[in-house]
C-alpha cells in the first residue's frame, strides 16, 4: 500500500492562495491571524481568514453550489497548478478512475446561516434560492471537486471532526491500494462561520485578547482559521520527479470524552505508531514531529505526553497553528503540506508566540526556527473531538 507520492500539491490558508506565502510566512515567522473583525462574533478573538475569497467565482455551469466554503475549494483548484495536474492524471487513467475524498467539519453551512437570516417573517420558510444538498451538506464538497474536474470516480466525504483532512488522505490510500482506483483527489477544506466560532467560544476554547500560542507557558485556547489543503496522491512512478511521499498512516478512536483528549495521550500514541509501522519505521527515524498543537492546556498537555512516550526529548517538535490558525477539518491536509515544505527547506518551525514554552513539558519543542539540513521524514499529527486521532508520516522522494 505504502508509499504514496503527493503527486501536485495545494494550499490556501490565511498567509494567501500558494504553497509560496505559506513557504515564506513559515520563514519569516509571520503569522496570518488578525483580530476578529465580522459581525456578531465573539470579542476580543483572533481569526486566520483567507484574503479575497468573497471575489471568488463559482462557474456558471455549477453555480448551484455556490457558498464559502466550495469557493474555498475553487480557489485551491486553481492555485499551484493542481487542476492541470489532475487533468493529466485523468488523461492517463480515465475520469472513473481517480477518486475525491475531502474532509471538512462544517462545509458549507455558513450558507444556511445566511438563508437563515433571510427566511420568510410571517411563517420562517428559507429562501426558495437556499439549496442545502450542494451547499450544506458535507457531500457537496466532494461532489463540487468532481463535477468542477471533470471526474467520475467515486466521491467521498469524511468528516471526523479535526482529523478530517488528514484521514481523508488515508481513506484515500485506501482505495487505491484496493485497486477501486488508480489516483485520488484528497485533502480538507473548512471556512469560518458563526455556528464554529460561537461553538468554540461556549467551549471556553478561544484564546482572547491575541493568537494563540502552542505549547507556551501562558497559552489560553486556540484561533480558528479557515484553509484548504488538497493533494493528488498518486503511485510514487506515475508522479513528477521529486514528489515527496505519503510513507505511512495511523489511525485510532479513543473516544474518551466528547471535547476533551485521553489526558496520557494513549491514542495519540496507538496513532502515531500505527503510521511508524505502515512505513515499517523506528521512532528514531523521524526527524520532525509536527504537532496537532491546538493551543488549549489539555491538549498541547496531552500531545506532549504521547510524543514523549515515543520519542522522549531525541526528535524536534512544534505546532504550526499558530501561523495558519486551527483551520478544523482542513488542518490534517494544510500541516502536511506544511510537512512536505519543511522536509524540502529543512525546517523546523518554532512554535510562534511563545515566549517561554511549558516548562512541565518534556519532548523536544522548539520555540525559534532551526535549520535541519537532509530532514528525511515529517510524523504529522491530526486529534480530533471524539477521541479521533490520526498520524501521517510524510517522506522526501525515493
Amino acid at each position: 500500500m505504502w508509499p504514496l507520492a503527493l503527486g501536485a500539491c495545494s494550499a490556501v490558508t490565511a498567509m494567501g492562495a500558494g504553497l509560496a506565502p505559506l513557504r515564506a510566512a513559515l520563514h519569516e515567522r509571520r503569522t496570518g491571524l488578525r483580530p476578529c473583525t465580522l459581525e456578531g462574533m465573539p470579542e476580543d478573538i483572533w481569526i486566520g481568514r483567507v484574503p479575497g475569497l468573497e471575489a471568488v467565482a463559482i462557474p456558471a455551469a455549477l453555480a448551484g453550489f455556490a457558498c464559502r466554503n466550495n469557493r474555498l475549494a475553487e480557489l485551491a483548484l486553481g492555485t499551484d497548478g493542481f487542476a492541470t495536474a489532475v487533468q493529466a492524471a485523468r488523461e492517463r487513467h480515465g475520469a472513473e478512475r481517480i477518486a475525491v475524498v475531502l474532509g471538512t467539519s462544517t462545509a458549507g453551512i455558513e450558507e444556511t446561516e445566511q438563508a437563515w437570516r433571510r427566511r420568510e417573517p410571517a411563517g420562517g420558510a428559507l429562501p426558495t434560492d437556499f439549496d442545502y444538498a450542494r451547499t450544506q451538506d458535507l457531500q457537496a464538497l466532494p461532489r463540487y471537486v468532481r463535477a468542477r474536474l471533470g471526474l467520475r470516480g467515486p466521491a467521498i466525504a469524511v468528516s471526523t471532526a479535526c482529523t478530517s483532512g488528514a484521514r481523508a488522505m488515508m481513506e484515500a490510500a485506501a482505495l487505491i491500494a484496493a485497486g477501486v482506483v488508480d489516483a485520488a483527489v484528497a485533502g480538507g477544506v473548512d471556512t469560518l462561520c458563526r455556528m464554529t466560532l460561537h461553538g468554540f467560544a461556549a467551549l471556553e476554547l478561544l484564546s482572547r485578547g491575541g493568537p494563540t500560542r502552542p505549547c507556551a507557558v501562558d497559552r489560553d485556547g486556540i484561533s480558528i482559521g479557515e484553509g484548504a489543503g488538497l493533494v493528488l496522491l498518486q503511485r510514487p512512478a506515475e508522479a513528477p520527479p521529486g514528489a515527496p511521499l505519503l510513507l505511512g498512516a495511523g489511525a485510532s478512536s479513543d473516544g474518551h470524552h466528547m471535547s476533551s483528549p485521553h489526558p496520557e495521550g494513549l491514542g495519540a500514541v496507538t496513532a502515531m505508531r500505527a503510521a511508524l509501522d505502515a512505513a515499517g519505521l523506528a521512532p528514531d527515524a523521524i526527524d520532525y514531529v509536527n504537532l496537532h498543537g491546538t493551543g488549549t492546556r489539555a491538549n498541547d498537555a496531552m500531545e506532549d505526553r504521547a510524543v514523549h512516550h515515543l520519542f522522549q526529548d531525541r526528535v524536534p517538535c512544534s505546532s504550526t497553528k499558530a501561523w495558519t490558525g486551527h483551520t478544523l477539518g482542513a488542518s490534517g491536509a494544510i500541516e502536511t503540506l506544511i510537512s512536505a515544505l519543511c522536509l524540502e527547506d529543512g525546517l523546523v518551525p518554532g512554535c510562534l508566540g511563545a515566549a517561554s514554552t511549558d516548562p512541565d513539558f518534556r519532548s523536544a519543542v522548539a520555540r525559534d526556527n532551526r535549520d535541519l539540513p537532509g530532514m528525511r521524514r515529517v510524523l504529522s499529527n491530526s486529534f480530533g473531538f471524539g477521541g479521533s486521532n490520526c498520524a501521517l508520516l510524510i517522506g522526501g522522494p525515493a
